[in-house]
């Protein structure tokens, strides 16, 4: 039988490995003034692979384990993973605009600089994208003080 140190180790570092690919995913996506179909598909693998290396030991581990041990930095813990989540189903609802009007529009294959996103989508085209940015933003933000709060806990339980 596996020890419950060995799996918190493995947690810890699955989702330690997933803050590099929404940094790189979220790095091409800087990096590109074009945002073309295979850029998109680039950055959606890195963030998906992060949302994975998050979401599997959260589900798999973290969650069944949760009202035996809610307290304290636990309950922190908790709260920031939830709203980490919750930011990204904020953020997700303007992915979903954005995406349809670019895709509506073609602009993923032919990408053409003279068409702003603005004019393409609905009239609240403007509201989608802040609405993904502060999803994004809350994420992350969410998603550190989660960790850093999950790395004490680590510590705490099975180093000390």
């Amino acid at each position: 039988m596996v020890s419950e140190a060995l799996v918190a180790t493995a947690v810890l570092v699955a989702v330690a490995a997933s803050f590099p690919c929404f940094l790189y995913g979220a790095w091409i996506m800087l990096d590109h003034e074009r945002i073309t179909w295979n850029v998109l598909v680039s950055h959606l693998t890195f963030i998906l692979a992060g949302l994975t290396l998050t979401t599997v030991p959260l589900v798999a581990w973290m969650a069944p384990r949760l009202l035996d041990q809610l307290g304290g930095f636990a309950a922190v813990h908790a709260f920031f993973g939830l709203q980490a989540y919750a930011f990204l189903a904020f953020g997700f609802t303007g992915i979903v605009r954005i995406f349809r009007a670019k895709y509506r529009h073609d602009l993923y294959s032919d990408y053409d600089e003279g068409v702003l996103l603005k004019e393409i989508g609905d009239e609240n085209m403007r509201f989608w994208r802040r609405r993904l940015r502060i999803g994004v933003f809350g994420y992350v933000a969410c998603w550190v003080v989660a960790f850093l709060t999950g790395v004490f806990r680590y510590v705490l339980r099975y180093v000390v």
